[in-house]
This record gives structure tokens, sequence and C-alpha cells, in this order.
């Protein structure tokens, strides 16, 4: 029942199913990605990320505004800090975007990192999956900005939209932020500061030192959050992404490059968690003792966990 009234929109019921997913139960959050998975691929994924104090948070309530007057749906998943008390989200998002708050083509859901690293929660790709799955036909994803590498959002979006500042640093710490290479789109946000121009420029030059050029090169744009200045030409960078993908068979290649980054993580978490496990107790204790003793050596002990 909880299934199909989420499938129709109901909010409330999707709202459950996230939080099933963020509950870290493995039986319901397979049960709810065994139901939700045949229903996705129609969403198309926004993904915004960015080093703290970027804009990101106003840049994607302007992005929303702009989306509701196209009479577009959108829900967002607004990744943040974990609360040192609680352990939940501090909400920062949806103290922002209060002007949506009522309105019922808007579904926003704030999720704790928890201390995942690379600026995602480990929950937000199960929640993309069930807010697809339940018709939101735009899904922007951001991340909670507590870091420069927060490259995880390319591995969940179908367009990556990388913000920055005027002064946020020069084209080799762009680059030593891993950020470039995961961008569809460059912002320079707040840009009625100085130093926007300058910012444009270490960009532009980065990308032309790019050793291959690439199918699509990332545009640079200005935009003022606080104003709405550049949100338009933003939101044209996008839609001429999303085209370019659809041209051919390259978001069919996108999303499949996902989804096997996806499984090799899984089964590398699993098998991280196996031999945590093969890592202690009485044989492990065992085997130390030999190699103390000098009777074996580490890697044919390791050998000896492993095929055991």
């Amino acid at each position: 029942m909880l299934l199909d009234t989420a499938w129709r929109g109901d909010p409330r019921a999707v709202g459950k199913l996230i939080s099933t997913v963020e509950s870290g139960r493995p039986d319901d959050e397979r049960a709810v990605a065994a139901a939700a998975f045949p229903r996705t691929g129609r969403a198309w994924v926004l993904g915004v990320t960015g080093p703290p104090g970027a804009g990101k948070s106003s840049l994607v309530d302007r992005l929303v505004t702009l989306l509701r007057h196209r009479d577009e749906r959108v829900a967002v998943v607004a990744v943040d800090p974990s609360s040192p008390f609680s352990g939940g989200a501090i909400l920062g998002d949806r103290l922002r975007m209060q002007d949506h708050a009522t309105d019922p083509g808007v579904f926003v859901r704030s999720m704790a990192t928890r201390g995942q690293a690379g600026g995602l929660a480990r929950a937000t790709v199960g929640a993309v999956r069930v807010l697809d799955a339940a018709g939101w036909p735009w899904i922007v994803v951001e991340t909670v900005g507590a870091g420069q590498v927060e490259i995880d959002v390319a591995q969940a979006s179908d367009t990556t939209v990388v913000v920055v500042n005027p002064g946020w640093g020069d084209s080799v710490q762009a680059v030593k932020a891993g950020l470039l290479e995961i961008a569809d789109v460059l912002v320079v946000n707040k840009a009625d500061r100085p130093g926007a121009d300058q910012a444009v420029r270490d960009l532009q030059l980065t990308l032309d030192l790019a050793l291959e050029p690439p199918e699509w090169r990332p545009p640079v744009l200005c935009t003022t959050a606080t104003t709405g200045e550049g949100i338009d030409g933003l939101w044209d960078a996008v839609e001429r992404q999303r085209a370019f993908l659809h041209d051919g068979a390259r978001l069919t290649r996108r999303r499949t490059a996902r989804l096997a980054g996806e499984l090799r993580r899984l089964v590398e978490a699993a098998a991280a968690a196996h031999a945590s496990r093969r890592v202690s107790g009485p044989r492990f204790d065992a085997l130390v003792a030999d190699i103390a003793a000098r009777h074996l050596d580490p890697l044919a002990a390791a050998e000896r966990l492993l095929a055991e």
C-alpha cells in the first residue's frame, strides 16, 4: 500500500520510503530498491557541487523558482552536515527554501552525511531512485559543501554543475580539487564581487590545457544568485548539455557507466566488510602468532585467510 501511494506521488509516502532507505536496515533497503528500480530512468538529475560558501543553496533555490515558473515539478535532495548532537541533518537548505515550503510542485528532502566522504550521504542514490520512481521529472542533488573534493555527485547526476567563487583559487588549485573533471557546467557565483573575471579566465585556461579536447566542453558562466542574475543563462547551458547527451547514445553510455561504478562500489564495500570480519578472532590471532614465531610469512598467512 505504501509503495502504491508513493508511486502516485504522495509526498508523505515518498518521504517514508526515503526514510526507509536512510535507515540502514539492509532488508528494507533491498525491498525499496527492488520496487523502485524498474520504474526509474525517466527523471533528469542535476547535481550541484562546489566548495563551502560558494552559494550552492541560493543557486538551487533560484533554479527551483525558474522551473516552477515553467510549470515543472522538481524535487531537491540537499545533503547537509550532520548535527554533532543528533547525527541528523542540520536542515540548512530547508531553512533557505521556505518560499517553496507550501508548493505541492516542490519536494525538499535534507539528508545528513553521517561522516560520509565525497559530498553525498550514503543513501542519496537510493533517495533519488525513489523520487524518480514516484514521477518527479527534475531532481536536484546539492552536496554538503564540506570540503574541496566532492566528486561523488557525478556518480548520481546526469548534469553536474560545479560552483565556485571569485578568488576561489587559480587553475592549478581547480585541477587539484578534482572538480573540473566532473563538471558539465562551471559557474562563478557571486560574480558581483571583484575577481570574477579572473576566475573565469583561470577556469577557461585550465580547460584549454586539457590533453584531449572533450566531446563536451563545460561552459564557464557567471551568476549572482542573490539577485538572480545569470540564472537564465545557467539553465540554457543545462538544457544544451541535456540535448547533447540525448544526441546519439551518449546518455545511455553515461548512465550505464554510472551503474557499473555503483555495482563496483557495492561489491568492494561488501568485500571490505567480509575482509574486516576475517582479520579478527582466534584463527587470525593464531596466524599472527605463527608469523611472529617466523613459522609463516605474512603473504602466506593472508592467502590462507582468503582461501578459508
